[in-house]
């Protein structure tokens, strides 16, 4: 079946129908990983948006449970080149098209992604819709006309874990506190590997009830939305902060430690979103390819001028700030992803550092 992708602009790109049949909207992103789309796919940090894959065969080895990142798909809408309805991977339970289906993902293959990427490359982040139901241009701007801005969105709220869980054995030599922003699952493995006992809190959770856990560390994760909307986070690593306990964050958690400490954050032209992105590590001086996933980051200037902060990384790319530590705490985060679900396991140093902190 025919499917149509309009952008926030008025650009129509024409393709095929993948997944289900049907009408999405969202802010169109794209990810330049060659693997890993189902991982990307199920992180709660893409929740709202539409995910271009940048590689020209998707699907080409189906979908397996343990590659999940949540328990369910997240993002809004899926744009490919080639779209495989067939795989190879002989451990897959199921094929890529069965899998968007039973999610009711809407998706749209066969148009010029290369052509589509250089567009939003140029032109900036852009809400868009894809249809397969109904390809009349009319109704799908009234579609995209009732899509908001991610600019000021707060969705952590929405794929928050509902009621606390946990994580590990409770014979772990470390408790860990998780506030859940849209915490992935490898992160809490490689909590879980590090002999760490996690409780996953909700989003909006106090630390007067967090630090009935009794743990040793705080971990604010990952998430979708604009950091700026969200002072009940903020709010609540500032309490962490002042109770002297080691606090590691990363992605979403990196933007909410920053603003707790008095600095800003802006939305991108275009985000980071990938799995090749290079860092430069200030203390050692190493360089590390990284997995991201982003649209928001701090303010460099705004962070400049806090005394109280010291930047840890940078992004080779363009410069921009990919990690900091707090003078006289043990907190410190990065923008990107060290637990490399998909991606390259060069960060997964953080994670000892954290557990580090946590033993003195």
């Amino acid at each position: 079946m025919e499917a149509v992708l309009l952008l926030e602009d008025n650009t129509i790109f024409r393709g095929k129908a993948i997944g289900k049949i049907g009408t999405t909207t969202g802010e169109l992103c794209f990810n330049t990983g060659m693997t890993g789309y189902q991982e990307i796919y199920t992180d709660p940090s893409y929740f709202g948006q539409i995910v271009i894959n940048t590689t020209s065969h998707i699907g080409n080895y189906g979908t397996i449970r343990e590659d999940n990142e949540s328990d369910s798909v997240k993002i809004n809408g899926m744009v490919c080149n080639h779209f495989s309805p067939m795989y190879s991977r002989t451990t897959a339970d199921d094929s890529l098209q069965n899998y968007l289906e039973n999610a009711n993902l809407v998706g749209i293959s066969d148009i010029d992604t290369r052509a589509l990427v250089k567009h939003i490359r140029h032109k900036g982040a852009m809400n868009a819709v894809i249809s397969s139901e109904n390809t009349d241009i009319d109704f799908l701007q009234t579609k995209l006309q009732e899509t908001p801005s991610m600019d000021g969105l707060e969705l952590s709220s929405k794929v928050t874990t509902e009621k606390p869980y946990f994580v590990g054995s409770q014979a772990a030599r470390f408790k860990v506190a998780v506030l859940d922003l849209g915490v992935k699952n490898n992160i809490l493995n490689n909590f879980h590997s590090r002999d760490c006992y996690c409780k996953v809190f909700s989003a909006k959770t106090s630390f007067e009830e967090m630090q009935k856990f009794k743990p040793d560390g705080y971990f604010i994760s990952n998430g979708p939305g604009d950091p700026a909307a969200m002072p009940y986070a903020v709010d609540t690593v500032k309490k962490i902060l002042e109770n002297e306990m080691p606090v590691f964050g990363i992605c979403l958690g990196h933007q909410i430690l920053a603003s707790a400490m008095g600095v800003k954050t802006y939305k991108m032209h275009n985000g980071h979103r990938g799995l090749n992105h290079p860092v430069k590590n200030l203390i050692t001086g190493k360089s590390e390819i990284t997995s991201q996933n982003h649209g928001f980051g701090v303010e460099r200037k705004s962070l400049e001028n806090n005394k109280d902060i010291i930047v840890t990384h940078v992004n080779l790319n363009d410069d921009t700030i990919e990690g900091i530590k707090i003078k006289g705490k043990k907190a410190f985060s990065v923008q990107y992803h060290p637990e490399s679900s998909p991606g390259p396991h060069d960060s997964r140093y953080l994670f000892d550092e954290f557990i580090r902190l946590m033993a003195e």
